[in-house]
């Protein structure tokens, strides 16, 4: 019983850092209608600008990590989000009439410019994070220990997929960006600004790919430029799961793929913590493939 409370609380744990990451394809995928194939990379940049910010801030605050970690993650969120903007702006806005395929071959290739790029810059050895959060336990029991990096990674997920609930059904813009997922056309007619939704879904979406890799590098602390591959496919996994274009179903597929992981890494073999994801997708693929909260859409042919 120790054991399998201790690997739910370690799944929760990291399958809410998917959830972030899901939650950010799944909005791009309810405004555009195409996947993001680079939003994983943004994962990945997320982190190496904590790597090279967090040393410079702590030694700012005095040490203080309790002031420096928040102003880590406005900054990482921020530059982050300038890079999603970028990205939209000049890779996929000038393509928005093409086909879907045109765009999702370009996601492609802006993935790989930021992975063999981020090699060119960064440097393709593996770096050590910084310690961001102390180390320490919350609950240190006979039959479980809760480290301080869980309490810390599950409850600022929580917090920022509740702030983004907030945002999407409790303000003008969310109420526009929920317009804009239902028609363009329409949204357009009505006087929304079709291009300012969608940079701002981009600027939502990177923002929690940066908050997510600043919580990934704080459990897992060995960084490179290929690191987003995996956690990225990962979250595509958890948000089909859930329902693609769903808020609700990308965090609840987070959590899902995140414990059936931990899991299966816990009981039966590590060897089989990747493959298990790419199982999953295809079970839904083939059993349900709107996911667990999707709904079939009727499309005009």
């Amino acid at each position: 019983m120790s054991e399998l409370l201790q690997q739910i609380v370690n799944g929760i744990s990291l399958g809410s850092i998917y959830a972030l990451i899901a939650l950010g394809y799944t909005m791009i995928y309810g405004i555009l209608r195409f996947i993001n194939f680079a939003h994983g990379d943004v994962f990945m940049v997320g982190a190496f600008i904590g790597y090279y910010l967090t040393p410079q801030i702590i030694t700012l605050a005095g040490g203080n990590l309790l002031v420096a970690a928040p102003i880590i993650l406005a900054v990482t969120m921020l530059g982050c989000s300038i890079l999603g903007v970028a990205i939209e702006k000049l890779a996929y806005r000038p393509l928005r009439s093409r086909p879907k395929l045109t765009v999702l071959i370009t996601a492609i290739g802006v993935s790989f410019l930021l992975e063999y790029g981020g090699q060119l810059v960064f440097g393709p050895d593996p770096k050590l994070f910084p310690t961001l959060i102390p180390s320490g336990s919350v609950v240190n029991t006979e039959y479980i220990i809760i480290g301080t990096n869980s309490i810390v990674v599950i409850v600022t997920a929580f917090a920022l997929m509740l702030l983004l609930r907030f945002i999407v059904f409790n303000t003008k813009m969310g109420t526009a960006m929920r317009a804009v997922s239902f028609d363009h056309r329409v949204a357009s007619l009505m006087g929304i600004n079709i291009d300012t939704i969608i940079s701002f879904t981009f600027i939502l979406g990177s923002s929690l790919a940066a908050a997510a890799a600043l919580l990934y590098a704080s459990i897992y602390p060995s960084i490179n430029p290929l690191m987003g591959i995996f956690p990225g496919l990962k979250a595509f996994v958890a948000a089909v799961l859930g329902g693609i274009g769903n808020l609700a179903g990308a965090a609840l597929g987070g959590l899902i793929l995140g414990v059936t992981e931990t899991f299966v890494s816990g009981y039966i073999s590590s060897s089989f913590r990747d493959a298990i994801a790419f199982s999953i997708l295809i079970l839904i693929l083939l059993f349900k493939p709107t996911g667990i909260l999707g709904r079939h859409e009727r499309e005009k042919v």
